[in-house]
């Protein structure tokens, strides 16, 4: 662990050059925020997807770099290296969803404050909810990507990153525009109950899959690289 934890502290240097770029994202967040109750659930959604963005960015240092080659001339092995990115996608995108988590309660509070002709109300519960799901969709994504920039590299990575993206808005308008005009009636009530009562361990155990494979992929496709 005390080599996982040196890479650790590598990548996290090389990510301070993203402070001023992470300021402005963050900004535009609460900017977002701003215009209404219903987008002020979605900061957390967006801090979550920015940071685990921003983990990502790691694999284009190390590329350019050649970092990889530097770091197996040590004791370090290559499980230990995939290993280390798997960390720190999960910790920044954890870190990033519970700064959005506790800073949207205390800008919505600003904002009635200041306007109180439009009260914004947002419960915890609806926030934990949509903390989840950012969590989740951005760690689904993170599990395609990071096999994939193993495979193929941090550009090529990089245009597959906005493609997924384009195809996940893409099937998820088309889920909402189905359930909105098939004439379906969905109990929502219900389906928060549900998720508020075993949200966090159906969430955690999909993750726990879902990055479990991901890692076997990514440590088998660089397993057999020439790195």
């Amino acid at each position: 662990m005390k080599e996982i934890g040196g890479l650790i502290k590598k990548d996290m240097l090389n990510l301070t050059s993203y402070k001023f770029s992470a300021i402005i994202m963050f900004i535009c967040a609460l900017i977002l925020g701003s215009s209404g109750e219903d987008m002020c659930k979605y900061i957390p959604i967006v801090m979550t997807t920015m940071a685990g963005m921003i983990a990502l960015s790691t694999f284009s240092y190390d590329e350019i770099a050649k970092s990889n080659e530097y770091m197996l001339s040590l004791p370090v092995n290559k499980k230990e290296l995939v290993l280390e990115k798997y960390i720190l996608v999960i910790l920044l995108s954890f870190i990033g969803g519970l700064i959005g988590f506790i800073i949207t309660p205390i800008f919505i509070n600003i904002l009635n404050s200041i306007r109180v002709e439009e009260i914004i109300n947002v419960t915890y519960n609806s926030l934990i909810i949509t903390t989840l799901a950012g969590f989740f969709g951005i760690s689904i994504i993170l599990a395609i990507q990071v096999p994939s920039i193993y495979k193929w590299g941090a550009e090529k990575g990089r245009i597959q990153m906005f493609i997924l993206f384009f195809i996940i808005i893409i099937i998820s308008l088309g889920i909402a525009y189905l359930a909105t005009n098939s004439g379906l009636n969905i109990n929502f009530d219900s389906i928060n109950k549900f998720f508020e009562k075993f949200g966090i361990l159906i969430v955690m155990f999909l993750l726990v899959i879902i990055y479990y494979i991901s890692y076997r992929i990514s440590y088998k496709i660089f397993k057999r690289s020439n790195n």
